[in-house]
């Protein structure tokens, strides 16, 4: 290796500076660049008679842990430069800006000991790498940073957890509704979400939902816009029903004034997450009034969306065919006319608000609503017994499992205590037909599948009377 000098005949120490910060919540990196600036006046500090320390490149991992594992890509450049012999020192704040892992630790000085590359930080002094003693003395140090992050780490989870016993919020991203304590409501929000459960429980889909709030503008608590999965997530979280959860499972009240009551957000989950919602994007079924609704009065499969006609694109016309077998084929245009019209004249009529009595019987809602605490409040009870060494753990599985199966029963309860008649707005508007045209196609379909069933049959050959070809009386629509 070549050495630099000065024209005064000093050596020039070629350093590498580098800066790390785990956390940087401001995003300025004033961290990272206070760190440099003691590096660079240790480097002038260090400069002497004999040798001079320059600088040649700076390197910074801003908003990165050293303990997380993660690749650093500031460190990596900076450590492929030293395994290239571009540098002769290495000046950082203190160690544990360089390694908070004993494995890192080992890989730098198998790069430096043989190159023979100084370490010198502010803080810690100057490592010299090339000798045992030296080499103790980093992996002390490297010990002691492990140790601190971990004892750090634990006494955040610690923190964590007795929070969420709590009931308070713990900070992270503004939850949608609640100002950034997590405890403040935001009305506007807190509006937003019971207007999207009413919709969604009243039939709507969540693309729809999506759609309106990007109609309005509205954006996530961290100012993006809205997609389904998003909107979905939001909307399934317990914090929205007043409840503390902590990895994933509740733990108990939260602080925070509910936005939706627990009967209303269980069955919203309920909603959202069952498996006969999913469909696939951008078929012709997610554009049919009546696929999936109407029925086949051949075999009693339901119907699906298709073309019928000639081979010709141009010649085809929307239809509705038998899932199974092509038992049936109805031209879509005039069966949809046909039962919305059916709907809407139903609607119109005076008797209209008899179509909003309810068809079940109603849930117990406060009865398993005191179920479900008091199972909760059993677990919590049996949990202490356990962490007191009252019970052994074969004990606590047994009684906790019991615990549990009223919890899942109570849930079960409350998730169908709360189903939207989706007639209910239709009802009672002005005019039935201008509220029916506002409506998305998903409320559209729960209105149909909640006050008929349609049918449709083979169609009679030929002229039909009246002069067309086409057989009403091949559509039945009966009211449920």
């Amino acid at each position: 290796m070549t050495t630099l000098t000065t024209p005064s005949g000093r050596r020039v120490i070629r350093c590498y500076a580098y800066a790390r910060i785990s956390s940087d919540r401001e995003g300025a990196g004033l961290g990272v660049e206070r760190q440099l600036e003691d590096c660079r006046t240790l480097a002038e500090d260090l400069t002497g008679r004999d040798a001079e320390y320059r600088i040649i490149e700076e390197f910074e991992d801003n908003d990165l842990s050293a303990y997380s594992g993660k690749p650093r890509p500031g460190y990596l450049r900076m450590l492929q430069g030293l395994r290239d012999g571009l540098a002769d020192c290495v000046l950082a704040w203190h160690t544990d800006r360089l390694h908070r892992r004993p494995l890192e630790l080992e890989e730098y000085i198998d790069v430096c000991e043989p190159r023979r590359v100084e370490t010198r930080t502010v803080k810690a002094g100057h490592l010299d790498l090339s000798t045992a003693t030296g080499r103790m003395i980093a992996r002390q140090l490297g010990v002691q940073a492990r140790y601190e992050v971990e004892r750090m780490v634990e006494r955040q989870k610690r923190t964590r957890e007795q929070m969420a016993q709590h009931g308070k919020h713990f900070g992270g991203r503004r939850p949608f509704g609640w100002e950034k304590d997590g405890l403040t409501p935001i009305p506007e929000e807190i509006t937003l979400i019971q207007e999207a459960a009413q919709a969604l429980l009243a039939g709507a889909s969540l693309r729809a939902v999506t759609a309106e709030w990007q109609r309005q503008g509205v954006r996530t608590s961290t100012g993006g816009e809205w997609e389904p999965t998003e909107l979905k997530r939001m909307l399934i979280r317990p914090r929205n029903a007043g409840i503390r959860d902590h990895r994933g499972e509740e733990v108990g009240k939260g602080r925070w004034p509910a936005a939706l009551d627990e009967p209303t957000w269980r069955s919203l989950v309920a909603v959202l997450t069952d498996p006969a919602r999913r469909s696939n994007v951008g078929r012709t079924a997610r554009v049919a009034l009546g696929t999936g609704l109407y029925l086949c009065g051949v075999c009693g499969n339901s119907m699906i969306a298709a073309a019928n006609g000639s081979a010709s694109k141009v010649n085809q016309l929307p239809s509705y065919r038998c899932r199974e077998r092509r038992h049936i084929s109805r031209r879509r245009d005039l069966v949809d006319d046909m039962v919305q019209l059916a709907v809407l004249e139903r609607l119109s009529r005076p008797d209209a608000s008899d179509l909003l009595a309810e068809r079940e019987d109603p849930v117990d809602v406060r009865g398993a609503q005191q179920e479900l605490t008091e199972a909760r409040s059993l677990l919590d009870d049996l949990s202490a017994a356990l962490g007191r060494g009252e019970m052994d753990l074969r004990s606590w599985s047994v009684a906790s499992a019991t615990a549990k199966a009223r919890m899942a029963a109570a849930e079960g309860v409350l998730s169908r205590a709360v189903s939207v008649n989706p007639v209910a707005g239709l009802v009672t508007a002005n005019s039935v037909d201008e509220e029916w045209n506002g409506l998305d196609l998903s409320r559209k379909r729960a209105v149909i599948a909640y006050l008929v069933t349609v049918t449709l049959f083979p169609a009679r050959p030929g002229r039909q009377p009246g002069g067309g070809y086409w057989d009403p009386s091949s559509v039945r629509i009966e009211w449920k």
